[in-house]
């Protein structure tokens, strides 16, 4: 990640993080300070991120959807979010090209991680949260909670009967 005896963010990864973001140097290097204030080891933990998410949406019960959140946002299955893996996120959601928003969102859905969506995966993260986060907002996915009988798979494809 960064250099471990004085903690500033490497060449490679800055490098990276510019070519595949819309983010200056100026503004990693920044966004990188604040991390390391927030998170002195360099990484942020699924319980920390939860609890974060949480703040970010104080009338409802994101607990599960951050969980899925912070899953297709652990690029590396390590359990943690590193800076590179927070920039990555951050940029996708805020501004990313629609293409990569779709990958973003197939990995969402694909709890398992096998490289398929079933309709058990579908259901979980769309009946879970008492509040449409934004990453469903984003795909379009209703603003309630939807039972689950209100889908109907076909062909092999899930359609809304609302």
């Amino acid at each position: 990640m960064g250099n471990s005896r004085s903690g500033a963010l490497s060449r490679e990864v800055l490098a990276e993080l510019r070519a595949s973001t819309r983010y200056s140097e100026e503004e990693l290097c920044r966004w990188y300070e604040g991390f390391q204030r927030q998170c002195p080891d360099g990484r942020i933990r699924r319980a920390e991120f939860e609890r974060i998410y949480g703040t970010f949406f104080p009338n409802s019960e994101p607990q599960g959807y951050a969980r899925h959140v912070f899953r297709s946002f652990d690029t590396n299955d390590d359990g943690t979010l590193d800076f590179r893996e927070y920039i990555i996120a951050l940029h996708l959601t805020s501004s990313g090209k629609t293409h990569l928003k779709l990958e973003w969102a197939f990995s969402l859905f694909d709890v398992d991680r096998n490289g398929e969506v079933s309709k058990s995966e579908v259901l979980e993260i769309i009946t879970s949260p008492t509040h449409t986060p934004p990453g469903l907002k984003l795909l379009g996915l209703g603003g309630h909670k939807c039972p689950p009988q209100a889908y109907n798979w076909q062909d092999g494809g899930v359609t809304n009967h609302h």
